[in-house]
């Protein structure tokens, strides 16, 4: 940041970073702008000795790398007209006027090298307050991009103490539709950043009485998810999710454009039947053999109970090794078995009987049961 400030004095740090910074939070990102026009910076970033990528002109972003660290700085802009999906700027000198065109009053704040902070929509007592709030009037900017109606339950959900700006609450009630025209990418990406939050119950007991809720997730458990929190599970989006659908996996999956590893995830995690605190360790061991403990953890979380004997079940199955069939086809060939059906036959047979056992036998005792088998099949 340093290399970036001597190279840009008139950056200020903008946005999240700010914020994060004022309520004591870790920073993951930041963000610069600047009253220079791109190419401006790009030719000062340079002539600094650092790397300076253009990677969005057309709205004055250029990512300025320094010791390593990619840092985007954009210029000052104003909005010219704006679809509630895409916005048409234009550059300005103004920091007030680029401040006006951010969604919330705690997104807007900037600081310069000094620690010099520039607030003017009062973002600072907000975010000292609990508060979010639009910047401006709230119907206006909803009106300028939908996405800002979820963007407004994940700032709830992370920072809001007490009752919600009635506002806000009244202008995302009335304009809720829009959510209707946003991508399924963007939408996903915000709901997952909703379930991200340490407790998401406010935020999404706030989108259920907007008529938010029911227009993204038409199937919905509040109850299930609300007992998964409780619970104490770990804050994972993805077994939020599964405890919030009431949908089938798949359509959810594709109709919200999940990843691929998403979507085998969310299939895994509602699969009906769980280990339960009273199965022996030979049981454990069986399940642990067809999943990884990862998954099975993840699935006692999500359908298991409280209490102590299930933080034990839990405990168990994450310091028990899992489990490996040693045998494979070349070992069966070395015992005079022919590739072909049959050997996958005897494997299976073979593996089958390792898991009655309790998945203990080793390469050598399962090499004997198929020699058993093989000679008395002869």
């Amino acid at each position: 940041m340093a290399a970036l400030w001597d190279a840009l004095p008139e950056a200020r740090m903008v946005g999240g970073a700010v914020r994060d910074m004022l309520a004591g939070r870790a920073v993951a990102d930041v963000d610069f702008a600047s009253p220079l026009r791109p190419e401006v910076v790009m030719a000062r970033a340079r002539a600094a000795g650092l790397k300076a990528v253009p990677t969005g002109l057309a709205h004055g972003t250029v990512t300025v790398v320094a010791a390593g660290t990619g840092f985007e700085v954009t210029t000052l802009r104003r909005d010219v007209a704006t679809d509630g999906r895409h916005a048409v700027v234009e550059f300005t000198d103004d920091w007030r006027e680029d401040a006006a065109r951010r969604d919330f009053t705690i997104n807007a704040m900037s600081a310069t090298r000094d620690g010099t902070i520039y607030d003017y929509f009062g973002g600072r007592a907000d975010l000292a307050a609990g508060r979010v709030r639009f910047v401006g009037a709230a119907a206006a900017r909803i009106r300028e991009d939908y996405l800002r109606v979820l963007r407004f339950f994940r700032f709830y959900a992370r920072y809001a103490r007490g009752v919600p700006d009635e506002e806000a609450v009244a202008a995302i009630r009335a304009l809720r539709e829009g959510v209707r025209g946003l991508s399924a990418e963007r939408v996903w990406s915000e709901i997952k950043q909703i379930l991200r939050a340490p407790d998401p119950l406010p935020a999404l007991r706030l989108m259920e009485e907007t008529g938010v809720l029911a227009l993204l997730l038409p199937g919905r458990d509040l109850a299930r998810l609300a007992a998964l929190v409780a619970r104490g599970a770990p804050v994972d989006p993805l077994p939020r999710l599964a405890a919030l659908l009431v949908e089938d996996a798949a359509g959810f999956a594709a109709r919200w454009r999940l990843s691929r590893a998403e979507a085998a995830r969310l299939a895994a995690l509602l699969v009906p039947g769980i280990p339960r605190p009273e199965d022996d360790d030979a049981a454990l061991r069986r399940a642990l053999a067809r999943e990884a403990a990862a998954e099975l953890v993840d699935r006692v979380w999500l359908h298991g109970g409280a209490g102590p004997e299930w933080a034990g079940l839990r405990a168990r199955l994450a310091g028990m090794a899992r489990p490996v069939f040693p045998l494979q086809g070349r070992d069966l060939t070395g015992l005079g078995i022919p590739p072909g059906p049959g050997l996958g036959a005897v494997l299976r047979e073979a593996e089958a009987w390792w898991l009655a056992g309790g998945c203990v036998a080793d390469a050598a005792a399962c090499r004997a049961f198929v020699a058993t088998r093989q000679g008395g099949a002869g």
